[in-house]
């Protein structure tokens, strides 16, 4: 009898939010790709972006996605907290929040399908000069400018709160550091689990993106977030370093061409 309540109740709280087959299905592998790419298939994530806003909306998804990214972010940093190199996280954090609320003020007057496209640009061509520095004989040398933490930093930040898009920028400023792959997962799971954390007062009070009922329907997605995560942890032990790199690059790629 109380299993059947339970179930009356699960089903009538489901079809108040009056979502089709096809939405609460693309939810949950959103869900299940956002997990993935926090446990160390980065890349994948990115593509949880349009997924959302074409089945939602893009100021709507933006809210109902940060929920999830922290829910991840918290098996990410569990997982991998001793792998972190504190000195990048503190060395990008407060550009990244600097780039954040830049992207407070002014992302009411920029429309997501032009931010989208300059973000893409300017990946795809951090991602090529990634790959000339792979190529050229001399690849010990890594970027050690404060211009070049401040600029990703800023993207990073602008980025992440414009639409939940940082992944690329901070794949292409981790990858540079020339970080092994669990100190790579390690240090981008603490600046993500930092950075989505500032923003959700922002997207509850200044946007209202995030509202009590989106925080209920996330909460149904943590089993898939959770599925997602331990399925990228056991498949990240089969990539070699150099394999890694090369498959975070791809995956980076294809992200940002999602983005057009």
């Amino acid at each position: 009898m109380i299993t059947r309540s339970i179930s009356r109740n699960l089903q009538h709280f489901l079809a108040s939010y009056d979502l089709s087959n096809l939405q609460w299905t693309l939810l949950c592998l959103c869900g299940v790709l956002i997990g993935m790419s926090k446990t160390g298939i980065s890349g994948v994530g990115l593509m949880v972006v349009p997924i959302l806003a074409n089945a939602f909306g893009g100021r709507v998804s933006v809210g109902l996605l940060l929920p999830i990214l922290i829910f991840a972010d918290i098996i990410a940093v569990a997982w991998y907290n001793r792998h972190a190199e504190w000195k990048h996280v503190l060395r990008l954090i407060p550009w990244a929040l600097a780039g954040i609320g830049i992207a407070t003020l002014v992302g009411r007057s920029i429309s997501d399908l032009t931010f989208n496209r300059i973000l893409a640009i300017l990946v795809l061509s951090g991602i090529a000069v990634l790959i000339w520095q792979d190529l050229r004989t001399q690849k010990d040398k890594i970027p050690k400018s404060k211009y070049f933490a401040a600029i990703l930093g800023l993207m990073g930040g602008f980025a992440t709160m414009m639409g939940n898009a940082a992944g690329p920028v901070m794949a292409l400023y981790l990858l540079s550091m020339r970080l092994p792959k669990n100190k790579y997962i390690g240090t981008g799971a603490w600046f993500f689990f930092i950075v989505n954390v500032s923003k959700v007062p922002l997207h509850i009070w200044s946007w209202k993106t995030i509202t009590l009922e989106s925080f209920k329907l996330d909460l149904l997605m943590i089993p898939a977030i959770a599925a997602g995560a331990f399925l990228g942890i056991w498949l990240v032990r089969f990539f070699p370093e150099r394999m890694y790199r090369l498959l975070v690059i791809v995956t980076t790629l294809l992200s940002a061409f999602l983005l057009f």
